[in-house]
């Protein structure tokens, strides 16, 4: 579906529009790097609009940049995601119909990367494309291999479409190309919100607040709860460990919670194991970081964990996957 073809009545110029289908209250790597971005953009530059689905009952309000939110519906086993389709929402129709972007960048290649990719076209400015997700293993999980290869194919089709694709580390580069994307990319790393200048006594009062105990060891895993960043590994691994006091909270959520919750009881582990659920509060989340030994990250699924970054900036060393593509060394090159 194309946006209408009518002259643009500008009321409203801004210097990036921004296109996600993951924003916050929704709270995975991508999402918290829009909000970043977007923060520090406006901080920087000023003009920032962010455009992504709707998430009932969220005030988008508290920012400080504009958010054109549009009309959603949930995404199928996949709690808390919403999608849908922008143009057929009047009053998001209505605010793009009089905003004239100088340049917008989609972090998604679906419902948002789309009405991206077509208000660019419209508006005949550039549009700048990341490839942030092994998008291949969302389609293998529920779809046969002739229709995962088929939803490969539109994805590549669309990065083929911008002016400039970005990836969040260098290692992700090879898994464009895996795709069968043959285009020029450039590498662009993620920013942290979060930075290593916090008191010794921090660390302390974290442990305190969580309620860990001073000689337990504690281990954190934050991200979506899904099979495919080897949460089930985390599991059978913690049940293996009879000669260490320790604690292990899981932040987050996904399709798999109940499943790993399941599997935790099965393994004996109720009384060492923590689900704190999703957790939008971003001062609470660093409480996490600063309390644990150890951040567990076996991902074979992210290709550049904005998670690991943040542990790091806590002074906290994470546990990853040899050879997994989140565990390469980042670098800013184009290929």
């Amino acid at each position: 579906m194309d946006l209408p073809s009518l002259p643009f009545v500008v009321l409203e110029r801004a210097n990036v529009g921004l296109f996600c289908d993951s924003f916050p209250p929704v709270m995975d790597g991508v999402a918290v790097c829009m909000e970043n971005y977007a923060r520090w953009m406006q901080k920087k530059v000023g003009g920032v609009c962010v455009i992504t689905p709707e998430v009932p009952g969220t005030d988008y309000g508290q920012y400080d940049f504009k958010v054109y939110d549009y009309f959603s519906v949930p995404v199928p086993k996949r709690a808390p995601y919403v999608t849908g389709i922008a143009e057929i929402d009047p009053i998001w129709l209505a605010k793009i119909a009089t905003t004239r972007f100088k340049i917008v960048h989609a972090h998604c290649p679906f419902a948002t990367g789309q009405a991206a990719r077509r208000i660019a076209r419209l508006q005949e400015i550039p549009l700048v494309a990341t490839f942030h997700s092994k998008y291949r293993d969302d389609f293998a999980r529920v779809l046969p291999k002739l229709a995962t290869d088929i939803a490969v194919d539109a994805i590549i089709d669309f990065y083929e479409r911008a002016d400039l694709v970005w990836v969040p580390q260098a290692s992700t580069v090879e898994v464009l190309r895996e795709y069968g994307y043959k285009g020029h990319v450039e590498v662009m790393d993620n920013g942290s919100d979060l930075v290593a200048d916090y008191p010794e006594k921090y660390f302390v009062e974290a442990r305190q607040r969580l309620g860990v105990g001073p000689d337990e060891f504690v281990m954190l895993f934050v991200g979506q709860h899904i099979w495919e960043k080897n949460t089930r590994l985390i599991i059978e691994a913690l049940s293996r460990i009879d000669d260490v006091p320790f604690r292990m909270f899981f932040v987050g959520t996904g399709y798999a919670a109940e499943e790993m919750k399941a599997l935790v009881s099965e393994r004996g582990l109720d009384r060492k194991v923590r689900f704190e659920g999703m957790i939008t509060d971003r001062e609470k989340v660093t409480d996490y970081y600063a309390a644990a030994d150890l951040f567990l990250f076996p991902s074979l699924y992210d290709t550049a964990g904005l998670v690991v970054q943040e542990a790091a900036a806590l002074g906290t060393p994470s546990v990853m996957a040899r050879e997994a593509t989140a565990s390469s060394t980042t670098g800013r090159t184009a290929s």
